[in-house]
């Protein structure tokens, strides 16, 4: 091969060279803006989401806000009726005599319409002078037998809630609450809490959980715990004594007097805590327990037999009434009566090991065991 024709391949290999280098330079240099490029892709879409998510919760916030803000108006405007004045009316109402020959079918209708247990009666229709004798009705003997446990159910009904309870906030009902202590007001043996207002339903001392609950507890190494019964209209409408418990203290607070039926209690949070209330408390044989008889609408009558200075409903009654107290209620004990239908609240104290023998929406009666240990 001539001279000529070596230079022309060299030249052409030389040229390949520089366009090999040329390419792959390139193709680094693009390697690197793509892994840049790539690096940052995440930046932005993490913000994107990010405001999302923070739009996402302003809306949630603005609607429980205005959720918060409907209830709120629902509850005055529900506070604005006149139910106790409609309670007393219902009260004139029930104690109005009946002729005889109407009783019998009127309380027979009241009894389908309610589902009343019309063999547990010990009396006839006919021996019922009005629909307030008739709610009040007393049972043959023998129906509510006792179980041993140490503690048992108060009255026929359905269990709203049954807990330990873990701070002031406690079930009235699945998925609202109320606070224990508006619900019971200052322990009456501790100066430095305040008495319960009838419109705040505010206590101005700001104790904490354990504070509080220690003041109750007679045994520091105790729980406490709660059981809510609900009385139907159908429902026997005495009330029994839960334990032999030694009664010192009565805190009767005026309040409002509305529903107390599950579907309300369940929209409406605090209900108990507003509600009119006789609180018994004393000790029982592991220390603190509390019964508490909720008023409802048409419920303006509460009766609890050994306290005679108790009267309910009162007009222009606003400031919360204390009394002093030494009596003893047995357990199975008849201690009083509502009428038409109503709650019971149990607030006592037990050993850590206590265990409910109940759930909320079990039908309860007077005598069965509230435990499955004790």
């Amino acid at each position: 091969m001539n001279v000529s024709g070596r230079f022309i391949i060299a030249s052409n290999r030389s040229l390949t060279r520089r366009r090999q280098s040329t390419h792959t330079g390139g193709s680094g240099r693009g390697g690197l803006f793509r892994r840049i490029w790539d690096s940052w892709i995440p930046i932005p879409t993490g913000v994107g989401l990010t405001l999302l998510g923070v739009l996402q919760l302003r809306r949630m916030d603005r609607e429980r806000k205005r959720d918060r803000e409907e209830e709120l108006w629902e509850m005055k405007v529900y506070k604005m009726l006149p139910l106790r004045s409609l309670s007393r009316g219902a009260g004139v109402i029930a104690e109005f005599p009946i002729p005889e020959l109407l009783r019998k079918p009127l309380f027979s209708t009241y009894s389908k319409l309610f589902g009343v247990d019309v063999a547990e009666m010990s009396e006839p229709y006919d021996s019922f002078c009005c629909f307030a004798d008739f709610f009040t009705r007393s049972l043959r003997d023998g129906c509510r037998p006792l179980a041993d446990s140490a503690i048992v159910s108060p009255a026929d009904g359905r269990v709203m809630a049954s807990c330990k309870v873990r701070s002031f906030k406690i079930e009235q009902v699945k998925g609202a609450t109320y606070s224990i202590q508006e619900f019971l007001g200052r322990p009456p043996h501790n100066e430095k809490y305040f008495e319960v207002s009838f419109d705040s339903q505010k206590v101005p001392y700001k104790s904490t959980w354990n504070e509080y609950k220690h003041q109750l507890l007679k045994n520091p190494k105790n729980e406490l715990y709660q059981c809510v019964i609900y009385l139907s209209p159908g429902n026997y409408h005495r009330f029994h004594s839960p334990a032999d418990i030694r009664v010192n203290f009565r805190r009767h607070i005026p309040g409002y007097l509305m529903s107390v039926n599950p579907k309300i209690a369940g929209i409406l949070p605090g209900l108990f805590s507003m509600n009119e209330r006789v609180i018994y408390t004393g000790e029982w044989q592991e220390g603190f327990f509390s019964l508490t008889a909720v008023g409802a609408t048409n419920v303006g009558s509460i009766r609890v037999y050994k306290d005679d200075a108790l009267t309910t409903n009162r007009q222009n009654e606003t400031s919360p009434l204390d009394r002093e107290l030494s009596f003893t209620w047995r357990k199975g004990e008849e201690i009083g009566e509502f009428r038409i239908g109503s709650t019971v609240v149990l607030l006592f104290e037990a050993p850590p090991d206590f265990q409910m023998d109940m759930a909320p929406n079990d039908t309860v009666r007077v005598g069965i065991g509230l435990s499955k240990n004790y």
